[in-house]
């Protein structure tokens, strides 16, 4: 390739990734809006059940035709499915789908975008893994954006919205618990073949939870609507059997860390869209609390944050030296 041509090839992929990431949270936020709408018809532990029986099968079969080793091989490959099915899939889903039917979509997905503080914290307890002092003020600074949104008090501890926020964080926990018992595992399967394995296993692991609350049987005498419907289809095919691809190529190409910074643009897709579509309003609380939980990410991830940020300028840099030429 001529030496003229090599810098024009970098932005391009660069933009490629940058328009995954944009995507990928448009395809998570939109999930929480879906969320909101599907909880008015069905229970949620069905809900969340319907959502892996549509993706599971569809993720499953692009692992078959995309990988030569989609199926497990090891004893390791079924723990980390294992793993997998009972933390990330059905534990996470299921108490992020019963959060969700008190509080509105811009608070859940904030408060589940608690994820990348949470995984260095239950690393730091459960791998010994070193935190600095400045990512551990981090780590405060995200749970006092939790204590300014849930704004926790011997009369509000007991409503239905803060039970709702204390679930969701609880699946923000469950999934940094799940995500970090992984990394333990020596899996030999890539990925989104161990990822549509668990799916299909959790979607089980929900239903048995289902009918042990007794939720299915009155959900079967209800016809279901348009509206859940599209609130399955919404969230099983973009928000999972396509959101997650693109979640893992991103790792593959930009990394896990920068990758999960994605948790804090679902929340303002998942605002926008709520008012719009549901009329969900965005409180005061809420906002000051997204803010102070990316200052704290901002803080635990400022090594990532500095490089993405001199990347930006460095392309603004570029754009504007060439318009000038």
């Amino acid at each position: 390739m001529p030496a003229d041509e090599r810098p024009a090839s970098v932005p391009v992929g660069r933009y490629r990734n940058a328009g995954l990431f944009v995507l990928l949270g448009g395809l998570f936020g939109c999930s929480f809006v879906a969320i909101k709408a599907g909880l008015a018809e069905v229970p949620p532990l069905l809900f969340a059940a319907l959502r892996f029986d549509v993706a599971a099968p569809l993720l499953l079969a692009y692992a078959a035709w995309r990988f030569a080793a989609w199926y497990p091989r090891s004893r390791a490959d079924v723990v980390a499915i294992a793993v997998g099915a009972v933390t990330i899939v059905a534990a996470n889903n299921g108490l992020l789908f019963l959060g969700q039917r008190a509080i509105t979509p811009a608070a859940a997905s904030v408060m589940y975008g608690l994820n990348p503080i949470l995984s260095p914290a239950v690393a730091f307890v459960l791998l010994g893994q070193r935190l600095d002092l400045r990512g551990a003020v981090g780590i405060l600074l995200g749970l006092l954006g939790v204590v300014v949104i849930v704004q926790p008090s011997p009369e509000t501890l007991a409503s239905g919205s803060t039970i709702g926020q204390l679930y969701v964080l609880a699946a923000a926990a469950i999934i940094a618990l799940g995500s970090v018992l992984m990394r333990r595992i020596d899996a030999t399967m890539a990925s989104i073949p161990l990822t549509a394995w668990a799916m299909g296993l959790g979607a089980a692991l929900l239903h048995v939870w289902s009918v042990a609350a007794g939720e299915t049987a009155a959900a079967l005498r209800t016809e279901p609507t348009m509206t859940l419907v599209l609130a399955v289809l919404v969230v099983a095919i973009p928000s999972t059997a396509v959101a997650y691809p693109i979640y893992f190529v991103l790792i593959r190409r930009i990394g896990p860390v920068r990758t999960n910074l994605v948790a804090y643009v679902v929340p303002i897709v998942a605002a926008l869209t709520g008012w719009l579509l549901l009329g969900e309003p965005v409180t005061l609380a809420t906002a000051v609390g997204f803010c102070i939980v990316v200052a704290g990410v901002c803080l635990l991830e400022r090594h990532v944050v500095a490089a993405e940020l001199g990347r930006a300028a460095g392309l603004v840099e570029r754009a504007g030296s060439r318009s000038g030429d």
